[in-house]
């Protein structure tokens, strides 16, 4: 359950509570609204994902100066982004740097050089960037941000950041690999028993996509 909530499977988080006849947790209810603040973020609408964090949690990004910063500095990617080189459209995003990033970078000297890094995006030609540069404006930077987003939410609703299966999965590895170390006597490839299994009743399966929700890929 835990790891349906924590990635966003609402459908299946549902489905699996009811046939297992277990009542949902609070989380179960957020999955949508961390939803639409991950659709806004892969969207590149990051004043509206902004906003719904402050209707989620009014005192999150007050509290996380990091990840407030963040959201800032991808909504300058995102001005930057839809401004061509030489011409008077960076003057927004100038602008929005001096008044919402300039007065943090001070603070850390993350936020500085990430700041410095970012604005360097207005000198170069989108396609001719050095790929250093080039990262900011790949769907995994947003990607990124989003799945931050969604653990500091999870966090603060009091729900687990990662579910335990990926903590089974890996112990289970450390584990296979130890035993193999010492020579032991197991099978060369060993099943992790996610077979589909016969579920009785006349009841479909449960698929594990929830209908294609997933907040994370």
């Amino acid at each position: 359950m835990d790891y349906l909530i924590s990635e966003g499977y609402p459908s299946a988080a549902q489905k699996f509570a009811s046939e297992a006849n277990i009542h949902p947790t609070s989380g179960v209810n957020s999955i949508q609204e961390r939803i639409e603040v991950r659709e806004a973020i892969h969207s590149g609408d990051i004043q509206n994902a902004i906003e719904r964090i402050n209707e989620l949690n009014p005192l999150l990004l007050e509290r996380d100066h990091s990840l407030h910063f963040a959201l800032l500095r991808c909504q300058l990617v995102e001005m930057i982004r839809k401004c061509p080189l030489h011409s008077d459209d960076p003057e927004p995003a100038i602008n929005f740097a001096e008044k919402e990033l300039a007065p943090r970078a001070p603070t850390n000297p993350q936020f500085l050089h990430e700041l410095e890094c970012t604005m360097t995006l207005l000198i170069y030609e989108h396609d001719k960037l050095p790929s250093d540069l080039a990262t900011m404006l790949e769907p995994a930077f947003r990607k990124d941000l989003a799945q931050r987003v969604n653990e500091a939410l999870l966090k603060e609703q009091g729900e687990r950041t990662k579910a335990k299966l990926f903590d089974l999965v890996r112990l289970r590895a450390w584990s296979e690999h130890k035993a193999r170390e010492a020579k032991k006597d197991i099978p060369e490839h060993l099943s992790l028993g996610l077979e589909r299994m016969p579920t009785g009743r006349g009841k479909e399966p449960m698929h594990s996509n929830g209908e294609g929700e997933a907040m994370v890929a």
